[in-house]
């Protein structure tokens, strides 16, 4: 067999899985085994009674908002400060957006403003865990259940992070992952959801799979018996669904990435830590805060930058410097997702017009969010040597100390 050519991103079965995938017999996940054994393999590693796997981290959270009931004119509640895919799988459901503000030190959706955003048309709240921080789900969690509000988790950046000794993935009605290329595990496209529900996964499984009616939470096969699925009398489809199934070749590398995980969430951890440590040599740099209890997965460090103030140094001219001095490129926080202009130019409307007839958003709605979002710094937590995070730390320091002489 052939040496891998990324020897640093895929150090385990990678390679062995997907030349079995190749001398397979069905490449397609109604069929074949790979995308089940990964599935399989998740729930357990999870401990949740149900998996199923999607093409990507956003058809898994269309399909988890359709599961869950949510509808045309319903409202679902995603924090301020995320990426855009809550926002559009929520339009893909032809619903609306509404959106809590964030805890300035966190980053992470305030749940005294998911109470105040509750009316008689919220059907979902998405809760997100930005860079691999949870937010305070218990109170999240005690005002979904008081109005009957089904919690959907998207943990799309959080792979064994921890809420108060509890984890990930297993405090809401489904949680949603994402095995997208930069994420903890990754298969250049990908996601899964997971669930005790037994109506949802299957409801799930069938919304991403045409809706073939045979299609049950744990089972993704559609043949099942040859004589009575070539019949011309057999009716197929109970359920409007979406083609979102997960390639064989794509849960073969998840599959074995998911046998890493352990070791690659732990890698970004004390990388994370390693940058942290850095950053303590100036006041103006301040790490997204870990409460007690919590396990941050760190699918990148964000960190407030305060170098205007501090040192009169604007945020671009500080990632230069960084870069120019051998650094990894910094990320800025995404925009806050009601001032991109697919949703403040009401470009969204088009969809379903009857609906969004009079939604409009507009600068001010969330203050904390639009307040840190354009001071937020991300930086890679992705090495998969430690040696190398040190590299960037000794760098970071040697910046901050060229801005402290100036």
């Amino acid at each position: 067999m052939a040496e891998i050519s990324n020897p640093s991103k895929y150090l385990g079965n990678e390679l062995n899985y997907l030349q079995k995938v190749l001398e397979g017999e069905s490449w397609s996940s109604t069929g074949g085994s790979w995308t089940i054994s990964l599935e399989q393999a998740f729930a357990k590693k999870f401990g949740m009674k149900h998996a199923v796997a999607f093409n990507s981290g956003t058809s898994t959270l269309h399909a988890a908002l359709e599961a869950v009931g949510v509808g045309p004119g319903d409202e679902v509640i995603s924090p301020a400060i995320t990426v855009i895919m809550d926002t559009t799988a929520t339009i893909h459901a032809n619903a609306v957006p509404v959106y809590a503000d964030v805890k300035p030190k966190t980053f992470t959706m305030d749940p005294d403003d998911v109470a105040r955003k509750i009316t008689s048309k919220t059907k979902a709240i998405i809760t997100v865990s930005i860079y691999g921080l949870s937010p305070d789900m218990d109170p999240i969690l005690a005002v979904a259940k008081k109005h009957g509000i089904p919690v959907i988790e998207d943990n799309a950046q959080a792979v064994l992070s921890y809420y108060k000794g509890r984890l990930l993935g297993t405090l809401g009605d489904v949680a949603s992952f994402s095995f997208e290329n930069t994420k903890h595990i990754s298969c250049g496209e990908g996601g899964l959801i997971v669930s005790n529900n037994e109506a949802i996964a299957e409801m799930c499984r069938k919304i991403g799979g045409h809706g073939f009616k045979n299609l049950k939470a744990d089972e993704g096969r559609i043949r099942l018996t040859q004589d009575v699925f070539q019949n011309p009398n057999y009716k197929r489809h109970d359920v409007l669904g979406w083609n979102y199934r997960l390639a064989e070749f794509n849960a073969a590398v998840a599959l074995a990435q998911l046998e890493r995980v352990d070791e690659l969430v732990d890698l970004r951890i004390k990388s994370a830590n390693i940058l942290i440590d850095a950053m303590k040599t100036c006041d103006y740099l301040i790490p997204q805060e870990l409460p007690d209890g919590y396990v941050n997965s760190f699918y990148t460090l964000g960190a407030v930058y305060e170098g205007v103030s501090s040192i009169g140094v604007s945020w671009e001219d500080f990632r230069k410097a960084y870069i120019e001095a051998g650094g990894d490129g910094i990320y800025g926080a995404w925009s806050v997702p009601y001032l991109e202009p697919m949703v403040a130019n009401r470009q969204f409307a088009k969809r379903c017009p009857w609906v969004y007839e009079k939604i409009s958003y507009s600068a001010g709605l969330c203050p904390v969010a639009e307040q840190i979002q354009p001071k937020i710094m991300q930086f890679k937590t992705n090495y998969r040597d430690v040696t190398l995070a040190e590299k960037k730390a000794d760098i970071l320091r040697t910046v901050i100390k060229k801005f402290a002489s100036q």
